[in-house]
């Protein structure tokens, strides 16, 4: 019996839903799901802040607060997806993310308003890429990893759907109304959508499963574990403060905000267009290929960045692209390391870490600003992409003794 076969918990259900039905479900609850979660702050910052008189650095403080109780939860999540199915679990991320969304509309201090990006914190560890794709890989097993990049081709809109969604209800209604308007979507179209459109668990984990999946991890995979771990850490930290920051380092660049602004917008095309060419390959090649693709490809558009205008937009471009890509891999990876079985637990573990990191980026990235200046700054995240490049190195040649050591696994 293969590896697969051992982990068909959902045949049945799986089989009675469309493969289609089940992607699209989870795309349309995962750009709410951002968009009502990571992304908020984006538009809403500075209107609560100008509403309430309460410190930006505060406000924005609730989203770091929100990813590091995310990361606490995230491996609680991936145990439980892999041994009972993500489809409750998803659904619990939708109530949980409308209640944290009503607690911020409702907030009458501060201290009320972290309070729910605690509880949207919760939410987005049961509920973000990395639990709906610990649920694809429960589903679907090791032929996962196309709805995996279809699902991020879905994610990818999230922030060009709910940024000017977030701005117009916030400037027509007010931020509170808002907050509880993206509580109401997440109660009537995406917890309809889970419960609806996400394979039931047949039953619980088999013994042999649960056994496996839990079974200590060899020298090689636990190598091959600890510099994916590093890989996706360094991937955190340089893309969420690139994120944060880049229209700093562009207009330190010489561009006015106007134009800062104009090459910032090319990142979402460029992640859709090379997430397509993912999609295109049917995933014909080792997802090591792709990670490898994803740093390479963010490393040369950072040291395009430090050029300056000349290569500015072509640098934006390939730093997009690799930016989408690596989504893709960062799902991608982890279930052909170390195969379905152990792939649910091993998301959530590997979650932690990269949620941490995402959490201290845009501190750490205003640090880098203020000492050491935009240039300083431009060269320290490059310094970051190109040892990721090196690292994955490392991961290609320890994935080797990682599959040498999970053939020697008994039965």
């Amino acid at each position: 019996m293969t590896a697969g076969s051992l982990l068909a918990e959902e045949p049945s259900a799986a089989d009675r839903i469309p493969r289609w039905r089940v992607i699209s479900a989870l795309g349309i609850v995962q750009i709410f799901s951002w968009g009502s979660s990571y992304y908020l702050l984006t538009a809403l910052a500075v209107p609560i802040a100008a509403d309430t008189g309460w410190p930006l650095p505060w406000i924005t403080g609730g989203l770091t607060i929100g990813l590091v109780v995310a990361g606490l939860a995230s491996p609680w999540v991936g145990r439980s997806i892999g041994l009972y199915g993500g489809r409750m679990i998803l659904a619990g991320s939708c109530l949980i993310l409308a209640l944290g969304l009503a607690a911020l509309s409702l907030a009458p201090s501060l201290p009320v308003f972290l309070l729910g990006w605690f509880i949207i914190g919760i939410g987005m560890g049961a509920g973000l890429y990395d639990a709906s794709f610990a649920t694809l890989g429960r589903i679907y097993g090791t032929s996962a990893r196309r709805a995996i990049s279809t699902l991020t081709l879905w994610g990818g809109f999230a922030s060009t759907v709910c940024w000017p969604l977030t701005a117009a209800m916030a400037s027509h209604f007010g931020w509170r109304v808002t907050c509880i308007a993206y509580a109401a979507i997440q109660l009537s179209i995406c917890l309809p959508l889970i419960l609806s459109s996400i394979p039931t668990a047949a039953r619980p984990a088999s013994a042999t499963t649960k056994r496996r999946s839990s079974a200590p991890l060899a020298a090689g995979q636990r190598r091959a574990l600890f510099l994916l771990i590093g890989v996706l850490v360094l991937g955190s930290l340089t893309m969420t403060m690139v994120s944060v920051h880049l229209l700093t380092l562009l207009q330190a660049r010489g561009l006015s905000m106007a134009a800062a602004v104009g090459m910032a917008t090319l990142i979402g095309p460029a992640q859709v267009a090379a997430r397509l060419a993912e999609m295109a390959t049917g995933g014909r090649h080792p997802a090591l290929w792709t990670l490898l693709a994803a740093m390479t490809l963010i490393a040369i558009g950072l040291a395009l960045l430090n050029v300056g205008p000349p290569v500015i937009g072509f640098a934006v471009l390939l730093y997009g692209a690799g930016n989408g890509i690596y989504s893709i891999a960062r799902g991608a990876v982890p279930l052909a390391l170390f195969g379905p079985e152990a792939y649910p637990a091993l998301m959530g573990f590997i979650a932690r870490p990269a949620f941490m990191a995402s959490a201290l980026a845009p501190s750490l990235g205003a640090v880098m600003l203020q000492w050491g200046g935009a240039e300083l700054a431009g060269h320290i995240l490059l310094g970051l992409a190109l040892i990721n490049v090196a690292l994955i190195g490392a991961l290609w040649r320890a994935s080797a003794r990682s599959r040498a050591d999970a053939s020697e696994i008994p039965a």
